[in-house]
């Protein structure tokens, strides 16, 4: 049987997980007193009363509290702060490889260029990983180490009132199309991103489109993603969660994704606007069979899109369901700890229950995030790293009680 203590006790990852939408608290009523800029309460419960809910209406909802967390990350001290804490936060229950990521055009201001973004966040990562990796259990080789790595993300759409680099970049391009304006932010954001992981060997590991996906196709990025694959950086896009199985596509066609952010409509045939697709269940077939075939890992966001999405409403309506039964390679992520009030630990414990995942399923899910993720390193580190993961897992069946087929 799996219980709560076993999936606590088991190496896991976080593949998608946004660093604005997982602050603590307490960090963010500090900042704020701090920086001088109003919340909604300036205590734990009233914030969670008012902004950070268990439930939400809608996803404009759930996007409120942004505004509030995006203001505590405009220096550089606070963003080391919060990605320091964001890394112990996961070290706690057992996250042993994450992928924190983040919009450096957010945070770009007066008093940090996007070299001072990226190095923050990455001096906090750094900092909390190697206080964790000097822990006895890990330098004797007994428990596997905490790695991590960063994902940049562009933004399907931006307005002036999202950050002081996104305003000053809109006035300065007054005439251009707004569609076009997008596809130039990313293009810039991910020449940039490459310059600085070169010139200081950051673990930048993947390049990732946020924002909503109706009405802002892929296609306006795909000059940057190009960009990306020919730099040998990484790519994830976020993709139907808000919009259909052609949304998907796009993302697989026109920027090279490697894995999909929720993924979440793959197999809804309602969702599909294009009139010259005829047979929309072949469609989707084939579309699941072409990501099945290259093992494109959807990044599943259990709780974060029954907040966002209403409509789906018990949890054993999700669509993990489907992905389960078509064999894909999927692995579970919180997206914003903070805005769902959520954990890895959580988010697996949640699928256990809901979708009847057995012992080698389960295993097989976990695995899938340490394979898929976009380790900061050679190959055959990694390859040796997810040994250990695997060895280290296996060691906890065996002490849990957790035996099946090896077929």
């Amino acid at each position: 049987m799996i219980t709560k203590k076993f999936i606590e006790a088991v190496p896991k990852t976080d593949l998608h997980v946004h660093l604005d939408g997982s602050l603590r608290l307490s960090t963010l009523i500090d900042i704020a007193k701090q920086e001088k800029f109003e919340l909604p309460s300036y205590t734990e419960e009233g914030l969670n009363e008012l902004v950070f809910k268990d439930n939400y209406a809608d996803l404009e909802e759930y996007l409120a509290g942004f505004q509030y967390t995006v203001k505590a990350m405009q220096t550089p001290e606070n963003l080391e702060r919060i990605a320091y804490e964001f890394a112990q936060d996961n070290q706690a229950e057992g996250v042993r490889y994450v992928e924190v990521r983040f919009a450096p055009q957010l945070h770009v201001n007066s008093r940090m260029d996007l070299e001072n973004v990226l190095t923050s966040v990455n001096r906090g990562m750094e900092r909390a990983a190697k206080e964790y990796n000097a822990r006895p259990a890990i330098t004797s080789g007994e428990e596997p180490l905490f790695i991590y790595g960063i994902i940049t993300c562009a933004l399907r759409f931006f307005g002036r009132r999202m950050s002081e680099y996104y305003r000053i970049f809109l006035d300065a391009h007054p005439f251009s199309d707004q569609r076009r304006n997008f596809g130039v932010a990313s293009y810039e954001l991910v020449q940039g991103v490459v310059q600085v992981r070169n010139r200081l060997s950051l673990p930048i590991v993947g390049f990732d489109l946020a924002g909503p996906e109706y009405g802002f196709p892929a296609d306006d990025h795909w000059k940057a993603f190009h960009f990306a694959q020919k730099n040998f950086l990484h790519k994830t896009v976020h993709a139907g969660e808000a919009y259909g199985p052609e949304s998907i596509f796009q993302a697989i066609t026109d920027l090279y994704a490697e894995r999909l952010g929720h993924g979440y409509y793959l197999f809804d045939e309602s969702k599909i606007t294009n009139p010259e697709i005829k047979d929309r269940k072949k469609y989707i077939q084939n579309l699941s069979q072409y990501i099945a075939d290259r093992r494109i890992t959807i990044e599943v966001c259990l709780t974060s899109n029954l907040q966002t999405n209403p409509l789906i409403g018990d949890i054993a309506n999700h669509q993990f369901k489907k992905m389960k039964e078509a064999k894909l390679s999927a692995t579970f992520c919180t997206d914003n700890r903070l805005m769902s009030k959520t954990t890895v630990t959580r988010e697996i414990g949640r699928a256990v229950n809901a979708f009847a995942i057995d012992p080698k399923e389960l295993k097989n899910h976990i695995i899938y995030g340490f394979k898929r993720c976009f380790y900061p390193g050679k190959y055959t580190e990694k390859r040796r790293y997810v040994r250990t993961i695997i060895d280290y897992y296996e060691e906890l069946e065996r002490e849990f009680g957790l035996f099946y087929p090896s077929i």
